[in-house]
């Protein structure tokens, strides 16, 4: 756990509407320098060593408009605001920036009839947005370290009934690169959390006919545990009208309100609110499955793959002579698994097992160390020594690139079950098998097999309902590292 910030002094009460100066999320005044400066460096170099090479094009005022026209288009859209640096989700924006850039100088070219080559221009200003998301990613590694060790945090009191103060408390202490650290609850009615957080004040069951039977006892607990957010979970007890009065005085003190709507692991890309009659309501649109996206990803698949196959033709074949000279048994070990609606297909992958490891697996089944459908050995004496090297390396996959050609697999998605497991799936479990299953996915890049059942699912759900081509181009990314370190490979 890590640990919560010092106590603060309680607000004064003639604060004119704003707490102290200096109660902010805490993170450092040099992130929003670092970011310009990044975004600068990242359009500017490439552009003028790209004009440089080529006779005749003014290099400098070429690049002088790079370098001021990215971060422009990146402060206009956001990018440099404090609530925002260093909170993550860096590469989709830069992409999205990236696209805006490009078309707002093909207009300045057309309009001053700027006869640079275009490929050139284009060659130029890539590497602006990598650059970006590359800052911008560093930030978060440090935002992240800094509130694992309870800084960079805001002291939040959460307002709720009972069970879903437990629900929202118990979901933000499992992760650590957020904001928000629980100090106190504030349970509705008379039934008491289960959370470690203290109970600061209590509401009740019924709306109050006096405005200040709700505000006192809230303000009074923000006052005394120096908070600097209130997380509200509505419910019966906890009306539009109680929480628009308890938003009054909130916002009069300077005190931030967050209304927790009950989603979890959904992009916000998906999510929008609209206002109807009076009414907030909050829009979530379903996952991509159809369209120009999944068309474009089932191409960029395979020929993804197919390009791979040729390239990495050599490593094929010396990891082939190493399967076939450590031990007897075939090269390749077909296995079936089962894909995208629970279509089964055949599975390749070099054999690091051997040659009779199906059967022996029954024997094994009492040393099981996962806790829940898969079954994984950390120390599995069914495979060979070549085999523990490929499994280390990862390149024991390589075959399924094939399966990509064929189309039974992807690039990313979620790891492809046995029969046997896909059979014990409860009705969650079973939307994995919404999207064909992938050669890597989120799982393969946060521990493999290092992770538990329910971690392994609720990142393969967050996958299934997220997708986006930025993610997969996350992940694949992600997937280098996660081959070099070997983490959670056995």
């Amino acid at each position: 756990m890590p640990q919560l910030p010092a106590a603060r002094q309680p607000w004064p009460r003639a604060a004119a509407g704003r707490p102290p100066s200096g109660r902010d999320t805490g993170k450092p005044l040099w992130y929003t320098p670092v970011a310009v400066l990044g975004d600068v460096a990242g359009a500017l170099v490439p552009a003028y060593l790209a004009f440089a090479l080529t006779d005749g094009v003014p290099a400098g005022i070429h690049s002088a408009v790079a370098a001021v026209a990215w971060p422009l288009v990146r402060a206009a859209r956001g990018r440099y605001a404090e609530r925002l640096l260093g909170e993550g989700g860096t590469l989709r924006p830069a992409l999205r920036d990236w696209l805006i850039l490009v078309g707002m100088l093909a207009v300045v070219r057309a309009a001053t009839g700027e006869d640079s080559p275009f490929l050139l221009a284009l060659a130029a200003l890539l590497p602006a947005a990598p650059t970006s998301a590359a800052v911008h990613t560093l930030v978060h590694w440090h935002l992240v370290a800094r509130r694992r060790d309870g800084r960079a945090v805001r002291r939040t009191l959460v307002i709720g009934e009972a069970k879903a103060v437990d629900g929202l408390v118990g979901h933000l202490a499992r992760r650590t690169e957020h904001e928000f650290i629980v100090v106190g609850v504030c349970p509705v009615g008379e039934e008491n959390p289960q959370s470690l957080a203290p109970v600061a004040a209590r509401l009740g069951r019924r709306t109050p006919p006096r405005m200040t039977a709700d505000s006192a006892p809230v303000l009074d607990a923000a006052r005394r545990l120096g908070v600097d957010t209130v997380l509200v979970v509505p419910g019966p007890h906890l009306s539009g009208t109680r929480l628009r009065r308890l938003s009054w005085t909130l916002h009069g003190e300077g005190c931030r309100l967050v209304v927790v709507p009950g989603l979890t692991e959904v992009s916000g890309r998906r999510l929008n609110v609209f206002s109807v009659a009076g009414i907030t309501m909050l829009n979530v649109t379903p996952p991509l499955r159809r369209g120009l996206a999944a068309a474009l990803k089932s191409v960029t698949d395979r020929l993804g793959a197919a390009l791979l196959i040729v390239l990495l033709a050599p490593v094929f074949a010396a990891v082939a002579l190493a399967v076939r000279l450590d031990s007897p048994g075939p090269v390749l070990h077909r296995q079936t698994r089962v894909g995208r609606g629970g279509a089964p297909f055949t599975m390749l992958k070099f054999r690091t097992m051997v040659a009779d490891a199906e059967r022996l697996r029954q024997q094994l089944a009492a040393r099981n160390e996962q806790d829940g459908r898969m079954f994984k050995i950390r120390r599995d004496p069914r495979i060979t020594r070549a085999g523990r090297l490929l499994r280390r390396c990862s390149l024991d996959e390589l075959p399924q690139l094939f399966n990509v050609v064929r189309g039974d697999m992807s690039l990313v998605g979620p790891r492809p079950p046995l029969p046997d497991e896909a059979a014990r799936y409860d009705e969650v479990e079973l939307r994995r098998l919404d999207v064909r299953p992938g050669l890597t996915g989120v799982w393969q890049v946060s521990g493999r097999s290092d992770l538990s059942w329910d971690e392994t699912i609720a990142l393969d759900l967050g996958y299934v309902d997220n997708w986006s081509p930025s993610v997969d181009l996350g992940v694949l990314m992600r997937t280098v590292r996660a081959v070099v370190t070997g983490a959670g490979a056995y």
